[in-house]
């Protein structure tokens, strides 16, 4: 059993990405498009070009994760190596060079690209660790709620930076003389501050990750020469491992409705509601990762009643329901802001009780892959739930900035035209709804049930058993 300072030890690496990984998904795109400058359509296919990096650069660090030997451990070390990396360039991110259109362009590429690197660098190994930081699949889940609570956190934590932020700029003037309705309008040296907190903070936390966790299963990754799997043995058993496919389509939709929705709400709040109404996109951001904490409260206690794929299917049903519902909600009324806000509150408990399962759900499929193949890859197993999380991502953000293009979003309109406002809405209803129903299907069919799992892993326990006394 694991001692609760190592459970509050992963939860805080979590805690870390998820600060910027909520920036990204939530606030991304309309830096992209509102303050650097670039248009929606270049925005879009940046994220979207920049996937097929990722799908290479995810699994070669799951590979070399995996083989990778020091005092600390496997994966540990790699939360010590990249936290001040993390931070740099995630303030380089969101710097506004001054210069010519297509060199902030090329810019944009190139930041965004080693932030995506330094990301995978420091997440694969976090995501995998959840693999030896305990053998026993209940405490896994436990292990994934602490990682989801810290991690709503430090979502918490990030949308209370813009959310004060948000706050102090609001009715001001920037220095084009333009009065600011919402975080589009800041300055550029605005956002590189504030991004510059959130950063400082985030290598704080990896570092406080590393100190407090230990890998306490070992899992030797045998060299070729001595009967260990070669590279090209462990991609053939990731691409022929059925369950990993269909977990990794998942969370895509999983990610998907998530990042089309949080993006979405910077627009949608600039240019839909009353921005004299009393709630602003960064209060109702953090209501939403409020919710989230609370709902990990009930992701151990409802999968083991209900099993991990049930509970998973039931809450994406709830959330793609009451995304829908935001379309009908009167938006010039405080009775329809109150309604969007229980409906936030009412989305974000669900994923909160989802998100969690996901990652312990990857800790199956590499259990399942382990009892298959006779070879442990859980480095690489793990890259594919950090390339789910980029690819949904970046796709949500492409989605969203590719449909505001196409229903002629224009940041310097005193007022969206009707279409552009109703694409919005769909923005955050309908659209994202779509991500979660795809997650549903896929999930039907994902076979590594609870009794199924009990059987892999009493095997595992008999076969580690006895490589141990060989």
């Amino acid at each position: 059993m694991a001692k609760i300072t190592e459970k509050i030890g992963y939860g805080l690496g979590d805690m870390s990405s998820s600060m910027f990984w909520k920036i990204f998904s939530y606030y991304l795109p309309i830096f992209y498009s509102d303050v650097f400058g670039l248009k929606p359509i270049h925005a879009a296919t940046l994220l979207l070009v920049t996937k097929l990096y990722d799908a290479v650069s995810d699994p070669v660090m799951g590979i070399i994760a995996d083989r990778t030997e020091t005092k600390w451990g496997k994966y540990r070390p790699y939360l010590l190596w990249m936290a001040i990396p993390f931070a740099a360039i995630g303030i380089l991110s969101f710097y506004v060079p001054n210069a010519s259109y297509t060199f902030k362009h090329i810019y944009a590429y190139v930041m965004y690209i080693l932030m995506m690197t330094v990301y995978t660098a420091v997440n694969v190994p976090y995501g995998a660790m959840l693999g030896v930081v305990t053998a026993d699949s209940k405490e896994k889940s436990v292990f994934s709620s602490f990682r989801m609570f810290f991690a709503y956190v430090g979502s918490f934590i990030a949308m209370g930076i813009f959310m004060l932020f948000e706050k102090a700029i609001i009715g001001t003037t920037n220095s084009a003389g333009r009065i600011i309705r919402g975080v589009g309008d800041a300055d550029p040296m605005q956002w590189t501050a504030i991004v510059g907190v959130v950063a400082a903070l985030c290598a704080i936390l990896f570092i406080l990750c590393f100190l407090l966790t230990r890998e306490h299963v070992k899992i030797e990754k045998k060299p070729v020469s001595k009967g260990g799997s070669s590279i090209k043995e462990d991609l053939k058993a990731l691409v022929t491992n059925g369950p990993w496919w269909l977990l990794l389509g998942a969370a895509i939709g999983q990610l998907l409705f998530g990042s089309v929705r949080g993006g979405a709400a910077a627009y949608y709040f600039a240019n839909i509601l009353d921005t004299g109404i009393f709630l602003t996109c960064a209060l109702y951001l953090t209501i939403g990762e409020i919710g989230q904490m609370a709902g990990v409260v009930f992701a151990v206690p409802l999968s083991e009643k209900f099993g991990k794929r049930n509970t998973f299917i039931a809450t994406l049903v709830a959330v793609a329901i009451f995304s829908c519902a935001i379309w009908f909600i009167p938006t010039a009324t405080t009775e329809g802001i109150w309604m969007l806000v229980a409906l936030q509150v009412l989305i974000s408990l669900s994923i909160g009780i989802s998100a969690p399962l996901t990652w312990s759900m990857f800790a199956d499929v590499a259990d399942y892959s382990e009892l298959k193949h006779g070879a442990n890859s859980t480095g690489l197993i793990f890259s594919s739930s950090s390339m789910a999380q980029k690819f949904g991502g970046a796709l949500g953000g492409f989605l969203l900035l590719f449909l505001l293009q196409v229903f002629g979003y224009d940041k310097d309109l005193a007022a969206q035209a009707p279409t552009t406002l109703q694409a919005i809405k769909a923005l955050m209803s309908f659209i994202p709804a779509v991500g979660a129903l795809a997650a549903i299907f896929i999930l039907s069919f994902y076979p590594l049930t609870t009794p199924r799992m009990k059987h892999i892993q009493a095997e595992l326990e008999k076969q580690r058993s006895e490589e141990s006394n060989n």
